[in-house]
């Protein structure tokens, strides 16, 4: 921290005076963890007190994933942000983006510092970016994510550095920092396993552009996942069986093979049902973030390595990694999020990748961002580069929701994220679809045969028939049927019987 004393020491409210109304402003952070908190926060506060005089005050905002609360939420309560990409998560700012009043950027995570670096955005006036420490001559050691930090700092024009001293200075042993030349320019990535490094353990900056520092001691505000329920027990069981049976006819080697998993409840169940399962050999990561299962699995000795591009950890988990940092470090690497889910480094090392999603259709293509095909959620983030490249591609989603009132196995997407062509198995509570080599109407009957609640397989049979005869069988006049029935009922399936969350399903009363 004492290398601080070379740059102006500013507090959050004179940060945020250095970023102007209409400024594209890049903030540092991935999945919640890793984003700076004081100066956005002040920011918002800046906003307010700019809109109660009557003036205009509105940034382009620009993260390499989810931000947090004191990112997407904090401004857009304030009324302060005009453009959004590349991901966000935040229940404000999703209400504005689908009101219209927010103009929001929806796409491939791996994607956003090229797209940075070529200035298909423009120009980044400021970034905002969460570290542990930098040095005079412009070294920045990031804090728990690596994200797109690295490209922000190199083609932002004014720099605003948040030290934060609640982090372990220690990170930086597991960083690895790399950006890749422009095209035509750009080598193949010479990463032959997890954790491979081929970079450096920080981010560089010029340090004439750091308008200056801010100091913090405020942790990730990472909430802890809740338990898994009986649909993810369910789905994870299903995944764990697959998997052994893939192991034992020799399709997945009995060293096993990189895992890649999702974020949320579904993927931590898998996670926890590998864990519990003596016949699945140890094995190591290469995925986006790190979880609280994930940790305890390392622990355990179960996880032998992990490679991710932040620690998306509740604190108490994170304290604990950083009370045990001799054991953790060599065992994480954290990434830029183009390395982390690069397509070619994740096909060249056999991964496989497991996502959740809303909804799938008879035909394999999956929906992971809005609902009825407008309303985005979040967005599309960084699975669709595991789920098109992966060796195998696992899509994962519980058969119903809101008390069988909705069914995520649907005649047809009204948006899709991942199409037929790259999803190999589906997966719900209900059981698994295995589409490697099939048809169009074999994957139509395997999908609704096994992963369909059996409420709406009757429905889903009775839509095929009524289809029009072709390689691939859709009837448009009722396509969306289901999903028209939801907006105007509140049921897919109005005179459906319907249960109580976690009860056991009623059959259909006709």
């Amino acid at each position: 921290m004492s290398n601080v004393r070379s740059f102006t020491r500013l507090t959050p409210q004179e940060a945020a005076l250095h970023i102007s109304h209409g400024n594209t402003v890049a903030f540092s952070g991935f999945a919640n963890a890793g984003a700076p908190k004081a100066i956005p926060r002040a920011l918002a506060a800046r906003a307010r007190e700019l809109h109660d005089r009557g003036e205009p005050f509105k940034i382009r905002v620009l993260t390499g994933g989810s931000g947090g609360a004191d990112i997407d939420e904090a401004l857009s309560r304030a009324e302060a942000v005009s453009w959004r990409a590349a991901f966000q998560s935040s229940p404000t700012l999703r209400s504005q983006i689908n009101r219209q009043e927010v103009e929001y950027v929806d796409m491939h995570l791996s994607h956003v510092p090229t797209t940075v670096s070529a200035g298909f955005f423009g120009k980044v006036d400021v970034a905002v970016v969460e570290a542990v420490e930098i040095t005079p001559d412009g070294r920045v050691y990031l804090s728990t994510s690596i994200g797109a930090s690295p490209t922000f700092l190199r083609c932002a024009e004014r720099v605003l550095i948040e030290i934060n001293a609640s982090h372990s200075p220690r990170l930086r042993e597991m960083s690895d920092v790399i950006i890749l030349s422009p095209p035509p320019h750009r080598n193949p990535i010479p990463i032959q396993g997890p954790l491979t490094k081929l970079g450096w353990s920080y981010a560089v900056v010029d340090p004439r552009r750091v308008m200056g520092v801010v100091e913090n001691n405020e942790p990730d505000d990472v909430p802890p996942f809740d338990q898994p329920g009986a649909a993810s027990e369910q789905i994870a069981e299903h995944v764990v069986r697959f998997l052994f049976d893939e192991m034992r006819v020799g399709r997945i080697p009995e060293s096993f093979l990189p895992l890649q998993a999702g974020v949320g409840n579904i993927a931590n169940g898998v996670m926890a049902a590998l864990g519990r399962n003596p016949y699945v050999p140890p094995f190591k990561m290469f995925s986006l973030v790190l979880q609280d299962s994930e940790i305890g699995l390392m622990e355990e000795g179960k996880i032998t390595g992990a490679s991710a591009t932040s620690l998306t950890l509740s604190p108490e988990v994170l304290d604990r990694v950083y009370r045990h940092m001799d054991f953790f470090v060599p065992k994480i690497v954290l990434r830029p999020q183009e390395i982390a889910n690069h397509p070619a480094v994740v096909r060249r090392l056999g991964v496989i990748a497991m996502n959740a999603v809303l909804e799938v259709d008879i035909y394999g293509n999956a929906n992971s961002s809005h609902v009825y095909g407008t309303d985005v959620m979040n967005g599309v983030g960084g699975s669709g580069e595991f789920i098109r490249n992966s060796y195998i591609s696992i899509i994962m989603c519980p058969s119903v929701a809101k008390g069988g009132r909705i069914s995520s196995i649907v005649p047809m997407c009204p948006h899709i994220d991942s199409n037929e062509h790259s999803i190999q198995i589906v997966v719900t509570d209900q059981g698994l679809a295995d589409l490697r080599g099939l048809g169009p109407m074999q994957r139509a009957k395997a999908i609704i045969e096994n992963c369909a609640h059996p409420a709406y397989r009757e429905t889903l049979y009775r839509y095929i028939e009524e289809s029009r005869l072709g390689h691939i069988r859709h009837n448009l006049r009722t396509c969306f049927e289901l999903h028209r029935n939801l907006a105007r009922y509140g049921a897919m399936l109005p005179d459906l019987e319907l249960w109580d969350e976690g009860e056991q399903p009623k059959p259909a009363s006709r």
